[in-house]
């Protein structure tokens, strides 16, 4: 029996335990409930995914308050004396707001319509990356060009292409699946529109970012059936590239050597500034914390306290308890994440089913780097914990995600009540 014949059959019944308790309560027929204008019960396959849609809720929550927290000394600063203490609570608040309202008009695109415009998406997020590159146009901060002025915000290309990348390797497997073993026809082609997007992010640069993508990119086309020798080769080569650009960079080469042993005394001050820090923080907070608000660490000790170590002062104030409360949400993204995509593999729907465990990959892959970078298991780079840390491209392109993903469950459980989307 096929999974569309088998949900089908459960929501058959559930409609007609839902109809016979409506007429239980009228004291008549279906038939009569009808006329009478009464509506039976909705079945739950309907309704959206309640524990995701709440779990994403709690996570922007937790942000608004541990950026409030995190960036309320940070006046105290010269380079932030003219803020206000409450000025990134409420742009982080406008941030969110914006991300739901964006998030909800995304959830009313049709999956298909995503599938149509993948490789238009693809293309405006790679022309984004060359622009933020021109002189006088994009804008840099500590030594790195990722953000295009829009006046009242900055954009940072490198979020949509996250997205972009993720709904363009999806399109990409399902239109080459015939040549999903050939190097020429099916593996070469991303490979060198992947590659092309690294190139670009290497020169903002933003090397954190390029492995996520990475990431995105080699997950799509491993779940999409891509040759087990190819594949390995791409691994390889991304690890050799990875490798190469280090060795070849001594500022990359000095931060490795910080990450291995960040209290040596020719680090601690320097490359391992931000690691020792993070580190004491979470050493502070043992196991429930300091209390909210009573973090040491945001007094100017922790750099970037708000956004990039946002997780070190949730470790401080809230301890391991919230450490790992933070840890096991994510973890319920991720895994609704490859349930509703293997479910809609199941339908027979392979590019929806791709970009849902594409996003799964994506918030999977930067929240490990995130809280790896912010524990000392990897070396330090510049990638915010999505849905959390301050900031509005990657708020608001987090929500899109969620949202698209949201879209996703919903067409299939519109499928498995014998609908159409």
């Amino acid at each position: 029996m096929s999974w569309s014949e088998r949900f089908g059959s459960r929501d058959a019944a559930g409609g007609n335990g839902a109809a016979t308790r409506t007429s239980t309560r009228t004291g008549g027929s279906g038939l009569a409930s009808a006329v009478n204008g009464v509506r039976p019960l909705r079945s739950r396959m309907l309704d959206y995914d309640h524990s995701l849609l709440w779990v994403v809720v709690a996570l922007l929550g937790l942000g608004v308050v541990m950026v409030y927290s995190a960036s309320i000394a940070m006046p105290d600063s010269p380079k932030y004396a003219s803020y206000r203490d409450w000025a990134f609570l409420v742009r982080q608040i406008v941030f969110v707001l914006m991300g739901a309202a964006v998030g909800v008009a995304s959830f009313r695109i049709p999956i298909s319509t995503w599938d149509k415009y993948a490789p238009k998406l693809f293309l405006i997020s790679l022309v984004a990356l060359v622009i933020v590159l021109i002189p006088h146009v994009g804008k840099g901060v500590n030594g790195a060009r990722r953000w295009i002025p829009l006046g009242i915000t900055n954009m940072q290309p490198s979020e949509i292409m996250k997205l972009a990348v993720t709904i363009y390797a999806a399109n990409y497997t399902v239109r080459k699946q015939e040549y999903m073993h050939s190097f020429a026809k099916g593996f070469l082609p991303m490979a060198v529109a992947v590659g092309l997007v690294g190139m670009l992010l290497l020169l903002e640069p933003d090397m954190g970012a390029f492995m996520v993508i990475a990431a995105i990119a080699m997950g799509v086309l491993f779940l999409g059936g891509v040759n087990g020798k190819l594949f390995g080769g791409l691994v390889a080569t991304a690890v050799g590239t990875f490798t190469l650009l280090v060795w070849a960079s001594p500022w990359r080469r000095e931060r490795i050597f910080a990450y291995l042993d960040p209290w040596d005394d020719r680090y601690a001050q320097g490359k391992a500034y931000q690691l020792t820090h993070s580190l004491i923080a979470f050493g502070r907070g043992e196991w429930f914390g300091v209390g909210l608000g009573g973090s040491v660490e945001k007094l100017n000790y922790l750099p970037e306290a708000h956004t990039d170590f946002i997780l070190a002062v949730i470790g401080e104030e809230l301890g391991f308890v919230g450490v790992l409360v933070v840890i096991l949400m994510f973890y319920w993204i991720v895994r609704r994440s490859f349930e509703i995509g293997r479910q809609a593999l199941a339908l027979d729907r392979t590019f929806a089913g791709l970009v849902a465990k594409g996003v799964g990959i994506w918030f999977g892959a930067q929240t490990f780097i995130n809280m790896g970078v912010n524990l000392g298991l990897l070396p330090t780079k510049g990638l915010t914990l999505p849905l959390v840390s301050y900031g509005g491209s990657g708020i608001l392109l987090n929500c899109v995600a969620i949202a698209v993903l949201m879209r996703v469950d919903y067409e299939n459980r519109v499928l498995m009540r014998g609908g159409k989307v």
